[in-house]
């Protein structure tokens, strides 16, 4: 090892966060453990002693954007020591290492090991340093929010992790060999963090975690987690990806009576016929899932209902693609995330492909199959948002500009996730004082990208 920095005060650390809000809140967590420290929260573009790449490996081409960004960084930043934490390094720490420039690759719960930066940054190691411990049984759950310091851009939105891991093992995931089994953060933490946060300025929070509706601690469930959250003092809690077995009548009787939860749920689907679901180890029904979906839209005003789905997982018949385009024709969905099946090493689908129990769907076909899909969920986006053309609506301003003509304008999502662009006369009010509060917009018409155009209402 060749020592780079030995007494240096005040050492600085960037950090570039690739894949889901889970990751975010981490990165977040981690973040502020420096700036305790009294390290120097940098920004990539300016470079710092350490940076921090903390990668996702759901799916191939995750994985590839990941190795990217890492030679990006170690081009554009050769005197910075670099390293490589989360998911992908979880899962395959040997490629990695085989990158020149990566200093460091840590493990999914080694990220959190401040003293392992804080070494690799004293002695520049000419090798990568490889700590990627077993998950095993580990109860061990760490925590993740977006809090107040140098390194935090806005105050509009905040991620606060509730849990980590997942139990139920679906047949093409990774999850629980990233990220290991369920657990969950105590309610008095979270409660806690949320108050801190509202008190920081956030207006927004999102909860977030692998199987957030798995939450389960101190006796508490999703339901009665939402119901504690709902006296801290922000415009809306907002949930990320919730499983369909979770979405019973109770819960969405909390949504649906509460003033701060908002009308959103995220709600992967993955396969739109009973036997791909079956083979995917998904725990419900295509019948299931459309009553819980419709059961969702009929007792929240306004809901909207995102769907993840993917296309050419390996075995799915023609037939059984065309089930799935028309289940997704009749559901009353805002939106769908489209993936292409990635068979992830490792996992029980590798095993069936290997073995030649699933046959790979042809790339040509896949593809053909994924803009299918896409083209469905435009249709559906374009049916959902038009229904809110002429309508008031309330939304969090995240930016703010002045236009050439001087004339103000700003963006932000409603509750139920829809992105608006609005407009303002010059001097109508500082462009400063809009970002991180609520206003009223009135909507005229959709742009070319499907998003709300209107007028703010003072």
């Amino acid at each position: 090892m060749n020592p780079v920095i030995t007494e240096k005060q005040n050492p600085s650390v960037a950090a570039v966060t690739l894949g889901c809000k889970l990751n975010y809140s981490e990165t977040s967590a981690i973040l502020d453990r420096f700036s305790a420290e009294g390290w120097r929260i940098s920004s990539i573009e300016a470079g710092a002693d350490l940076i921090i790449v903390h990668t996702c490996a759901v799916t191939g081409q995750a994985e590839q954007k990941c190795r990217q960004t890492i030679r990006r960084m170690i081009r554009r930043h050769p005197r910075s020591c670099i390293a490589v934490i989360g998911c992908y390094a979880q899962l395959r720490p040997e490629l990695l290492a085989d990158i020149r420039g990566v200093h460091a690759i840590l493990g999914s719960n080694d990220k959190f090991a401040f003293e392992l930066y804080r070494d690799v940054v004293a002695c520049r190691p000419d090798s990568a340093v490889v700590r990627v411990s077993g998950l095993g049984e580990s109860d061990v759950i760490h925590p993740g929010y977006s809090i107040p310091g140098s390194f935090a851009s806005s105050r509009t939105r905040a991620f606060l992790k509730i849990q980590d891991g997942c139990d139920y093992g679906c047949a093409y995931c990774t999850i629980p060999l990233a990220r290991g089994r369920s657990r969950s953060l105590s309610p008095e933490m979270i409660v806690d963090r949320a108050h801190e946060l509202a008190a920081s300025g956030y207006r927004e929070i999102v909860l977030t975690g692998v199987n957030i509706g798995d939450y389960r601690c101190d006796g508490k469930g999703f339901a009665e987690l939402l119901l504690l959250l709902e006296p801290v003092t922000v415009e809306r809690i907002r949930i990320s990806s919730l499983e369909p077995d979770i979405l019973d009548d109770a819960l969405l009787q909390v949504v649906a009576s509460s003033k701060k939860i908002a009308p959103h749920f995220h709600v992967p689907l993955q396969g739109g016929s009973d036997g791909i679901l079956k083979a995917m180890r998904r725990r419900y029904t295509t019948s299931a899932y459309r009553d819980r979906i419709t059961a969702a839209v009929a007792k929240i005003g306004d809901c909207a209902v995102g769907i993840d789905v993917i296309a050419g997982y390996p075995g799915e018949t023609a037939d059984e693609f065309r089930q799935m385009c028309c289940f997704l024709e009749d559901l009353p969905a805002a939106y769908l995330h489209v993936f292409s099946c990635s068979v992830r090493p490792g996992t029980s689908l590798a095993q069936q492909v290997t073995a030649g129990e699933r046959c790979l769907i042809p790339p040509q076909e896949a593809n053909r199959r994924s803009r299918l899909l896409i083209e469905l969920g435009k249709r559906k986006r374009a049916e959902f948002v038009s229904r809110f053309v002429g309508r008031e609506c309330d939304i969090l301003v995240e930016d703010c500009s002045t236009e050439s003509e001087g004339e103000l304008c700003c963006t932000g999502y409603t509750g139920n996730y829809l992105h608006v662009r609005a407009t303002a006369k010059p001097g109508a009010v500082d462009v400063q004082s809009l970002k991180g509060r609520m206003f009223r917009v009135l909507t005229s018409h959709l742009d070319d990208d499907l998003n709300l155009r209107g007028r703010l209402l003072f």
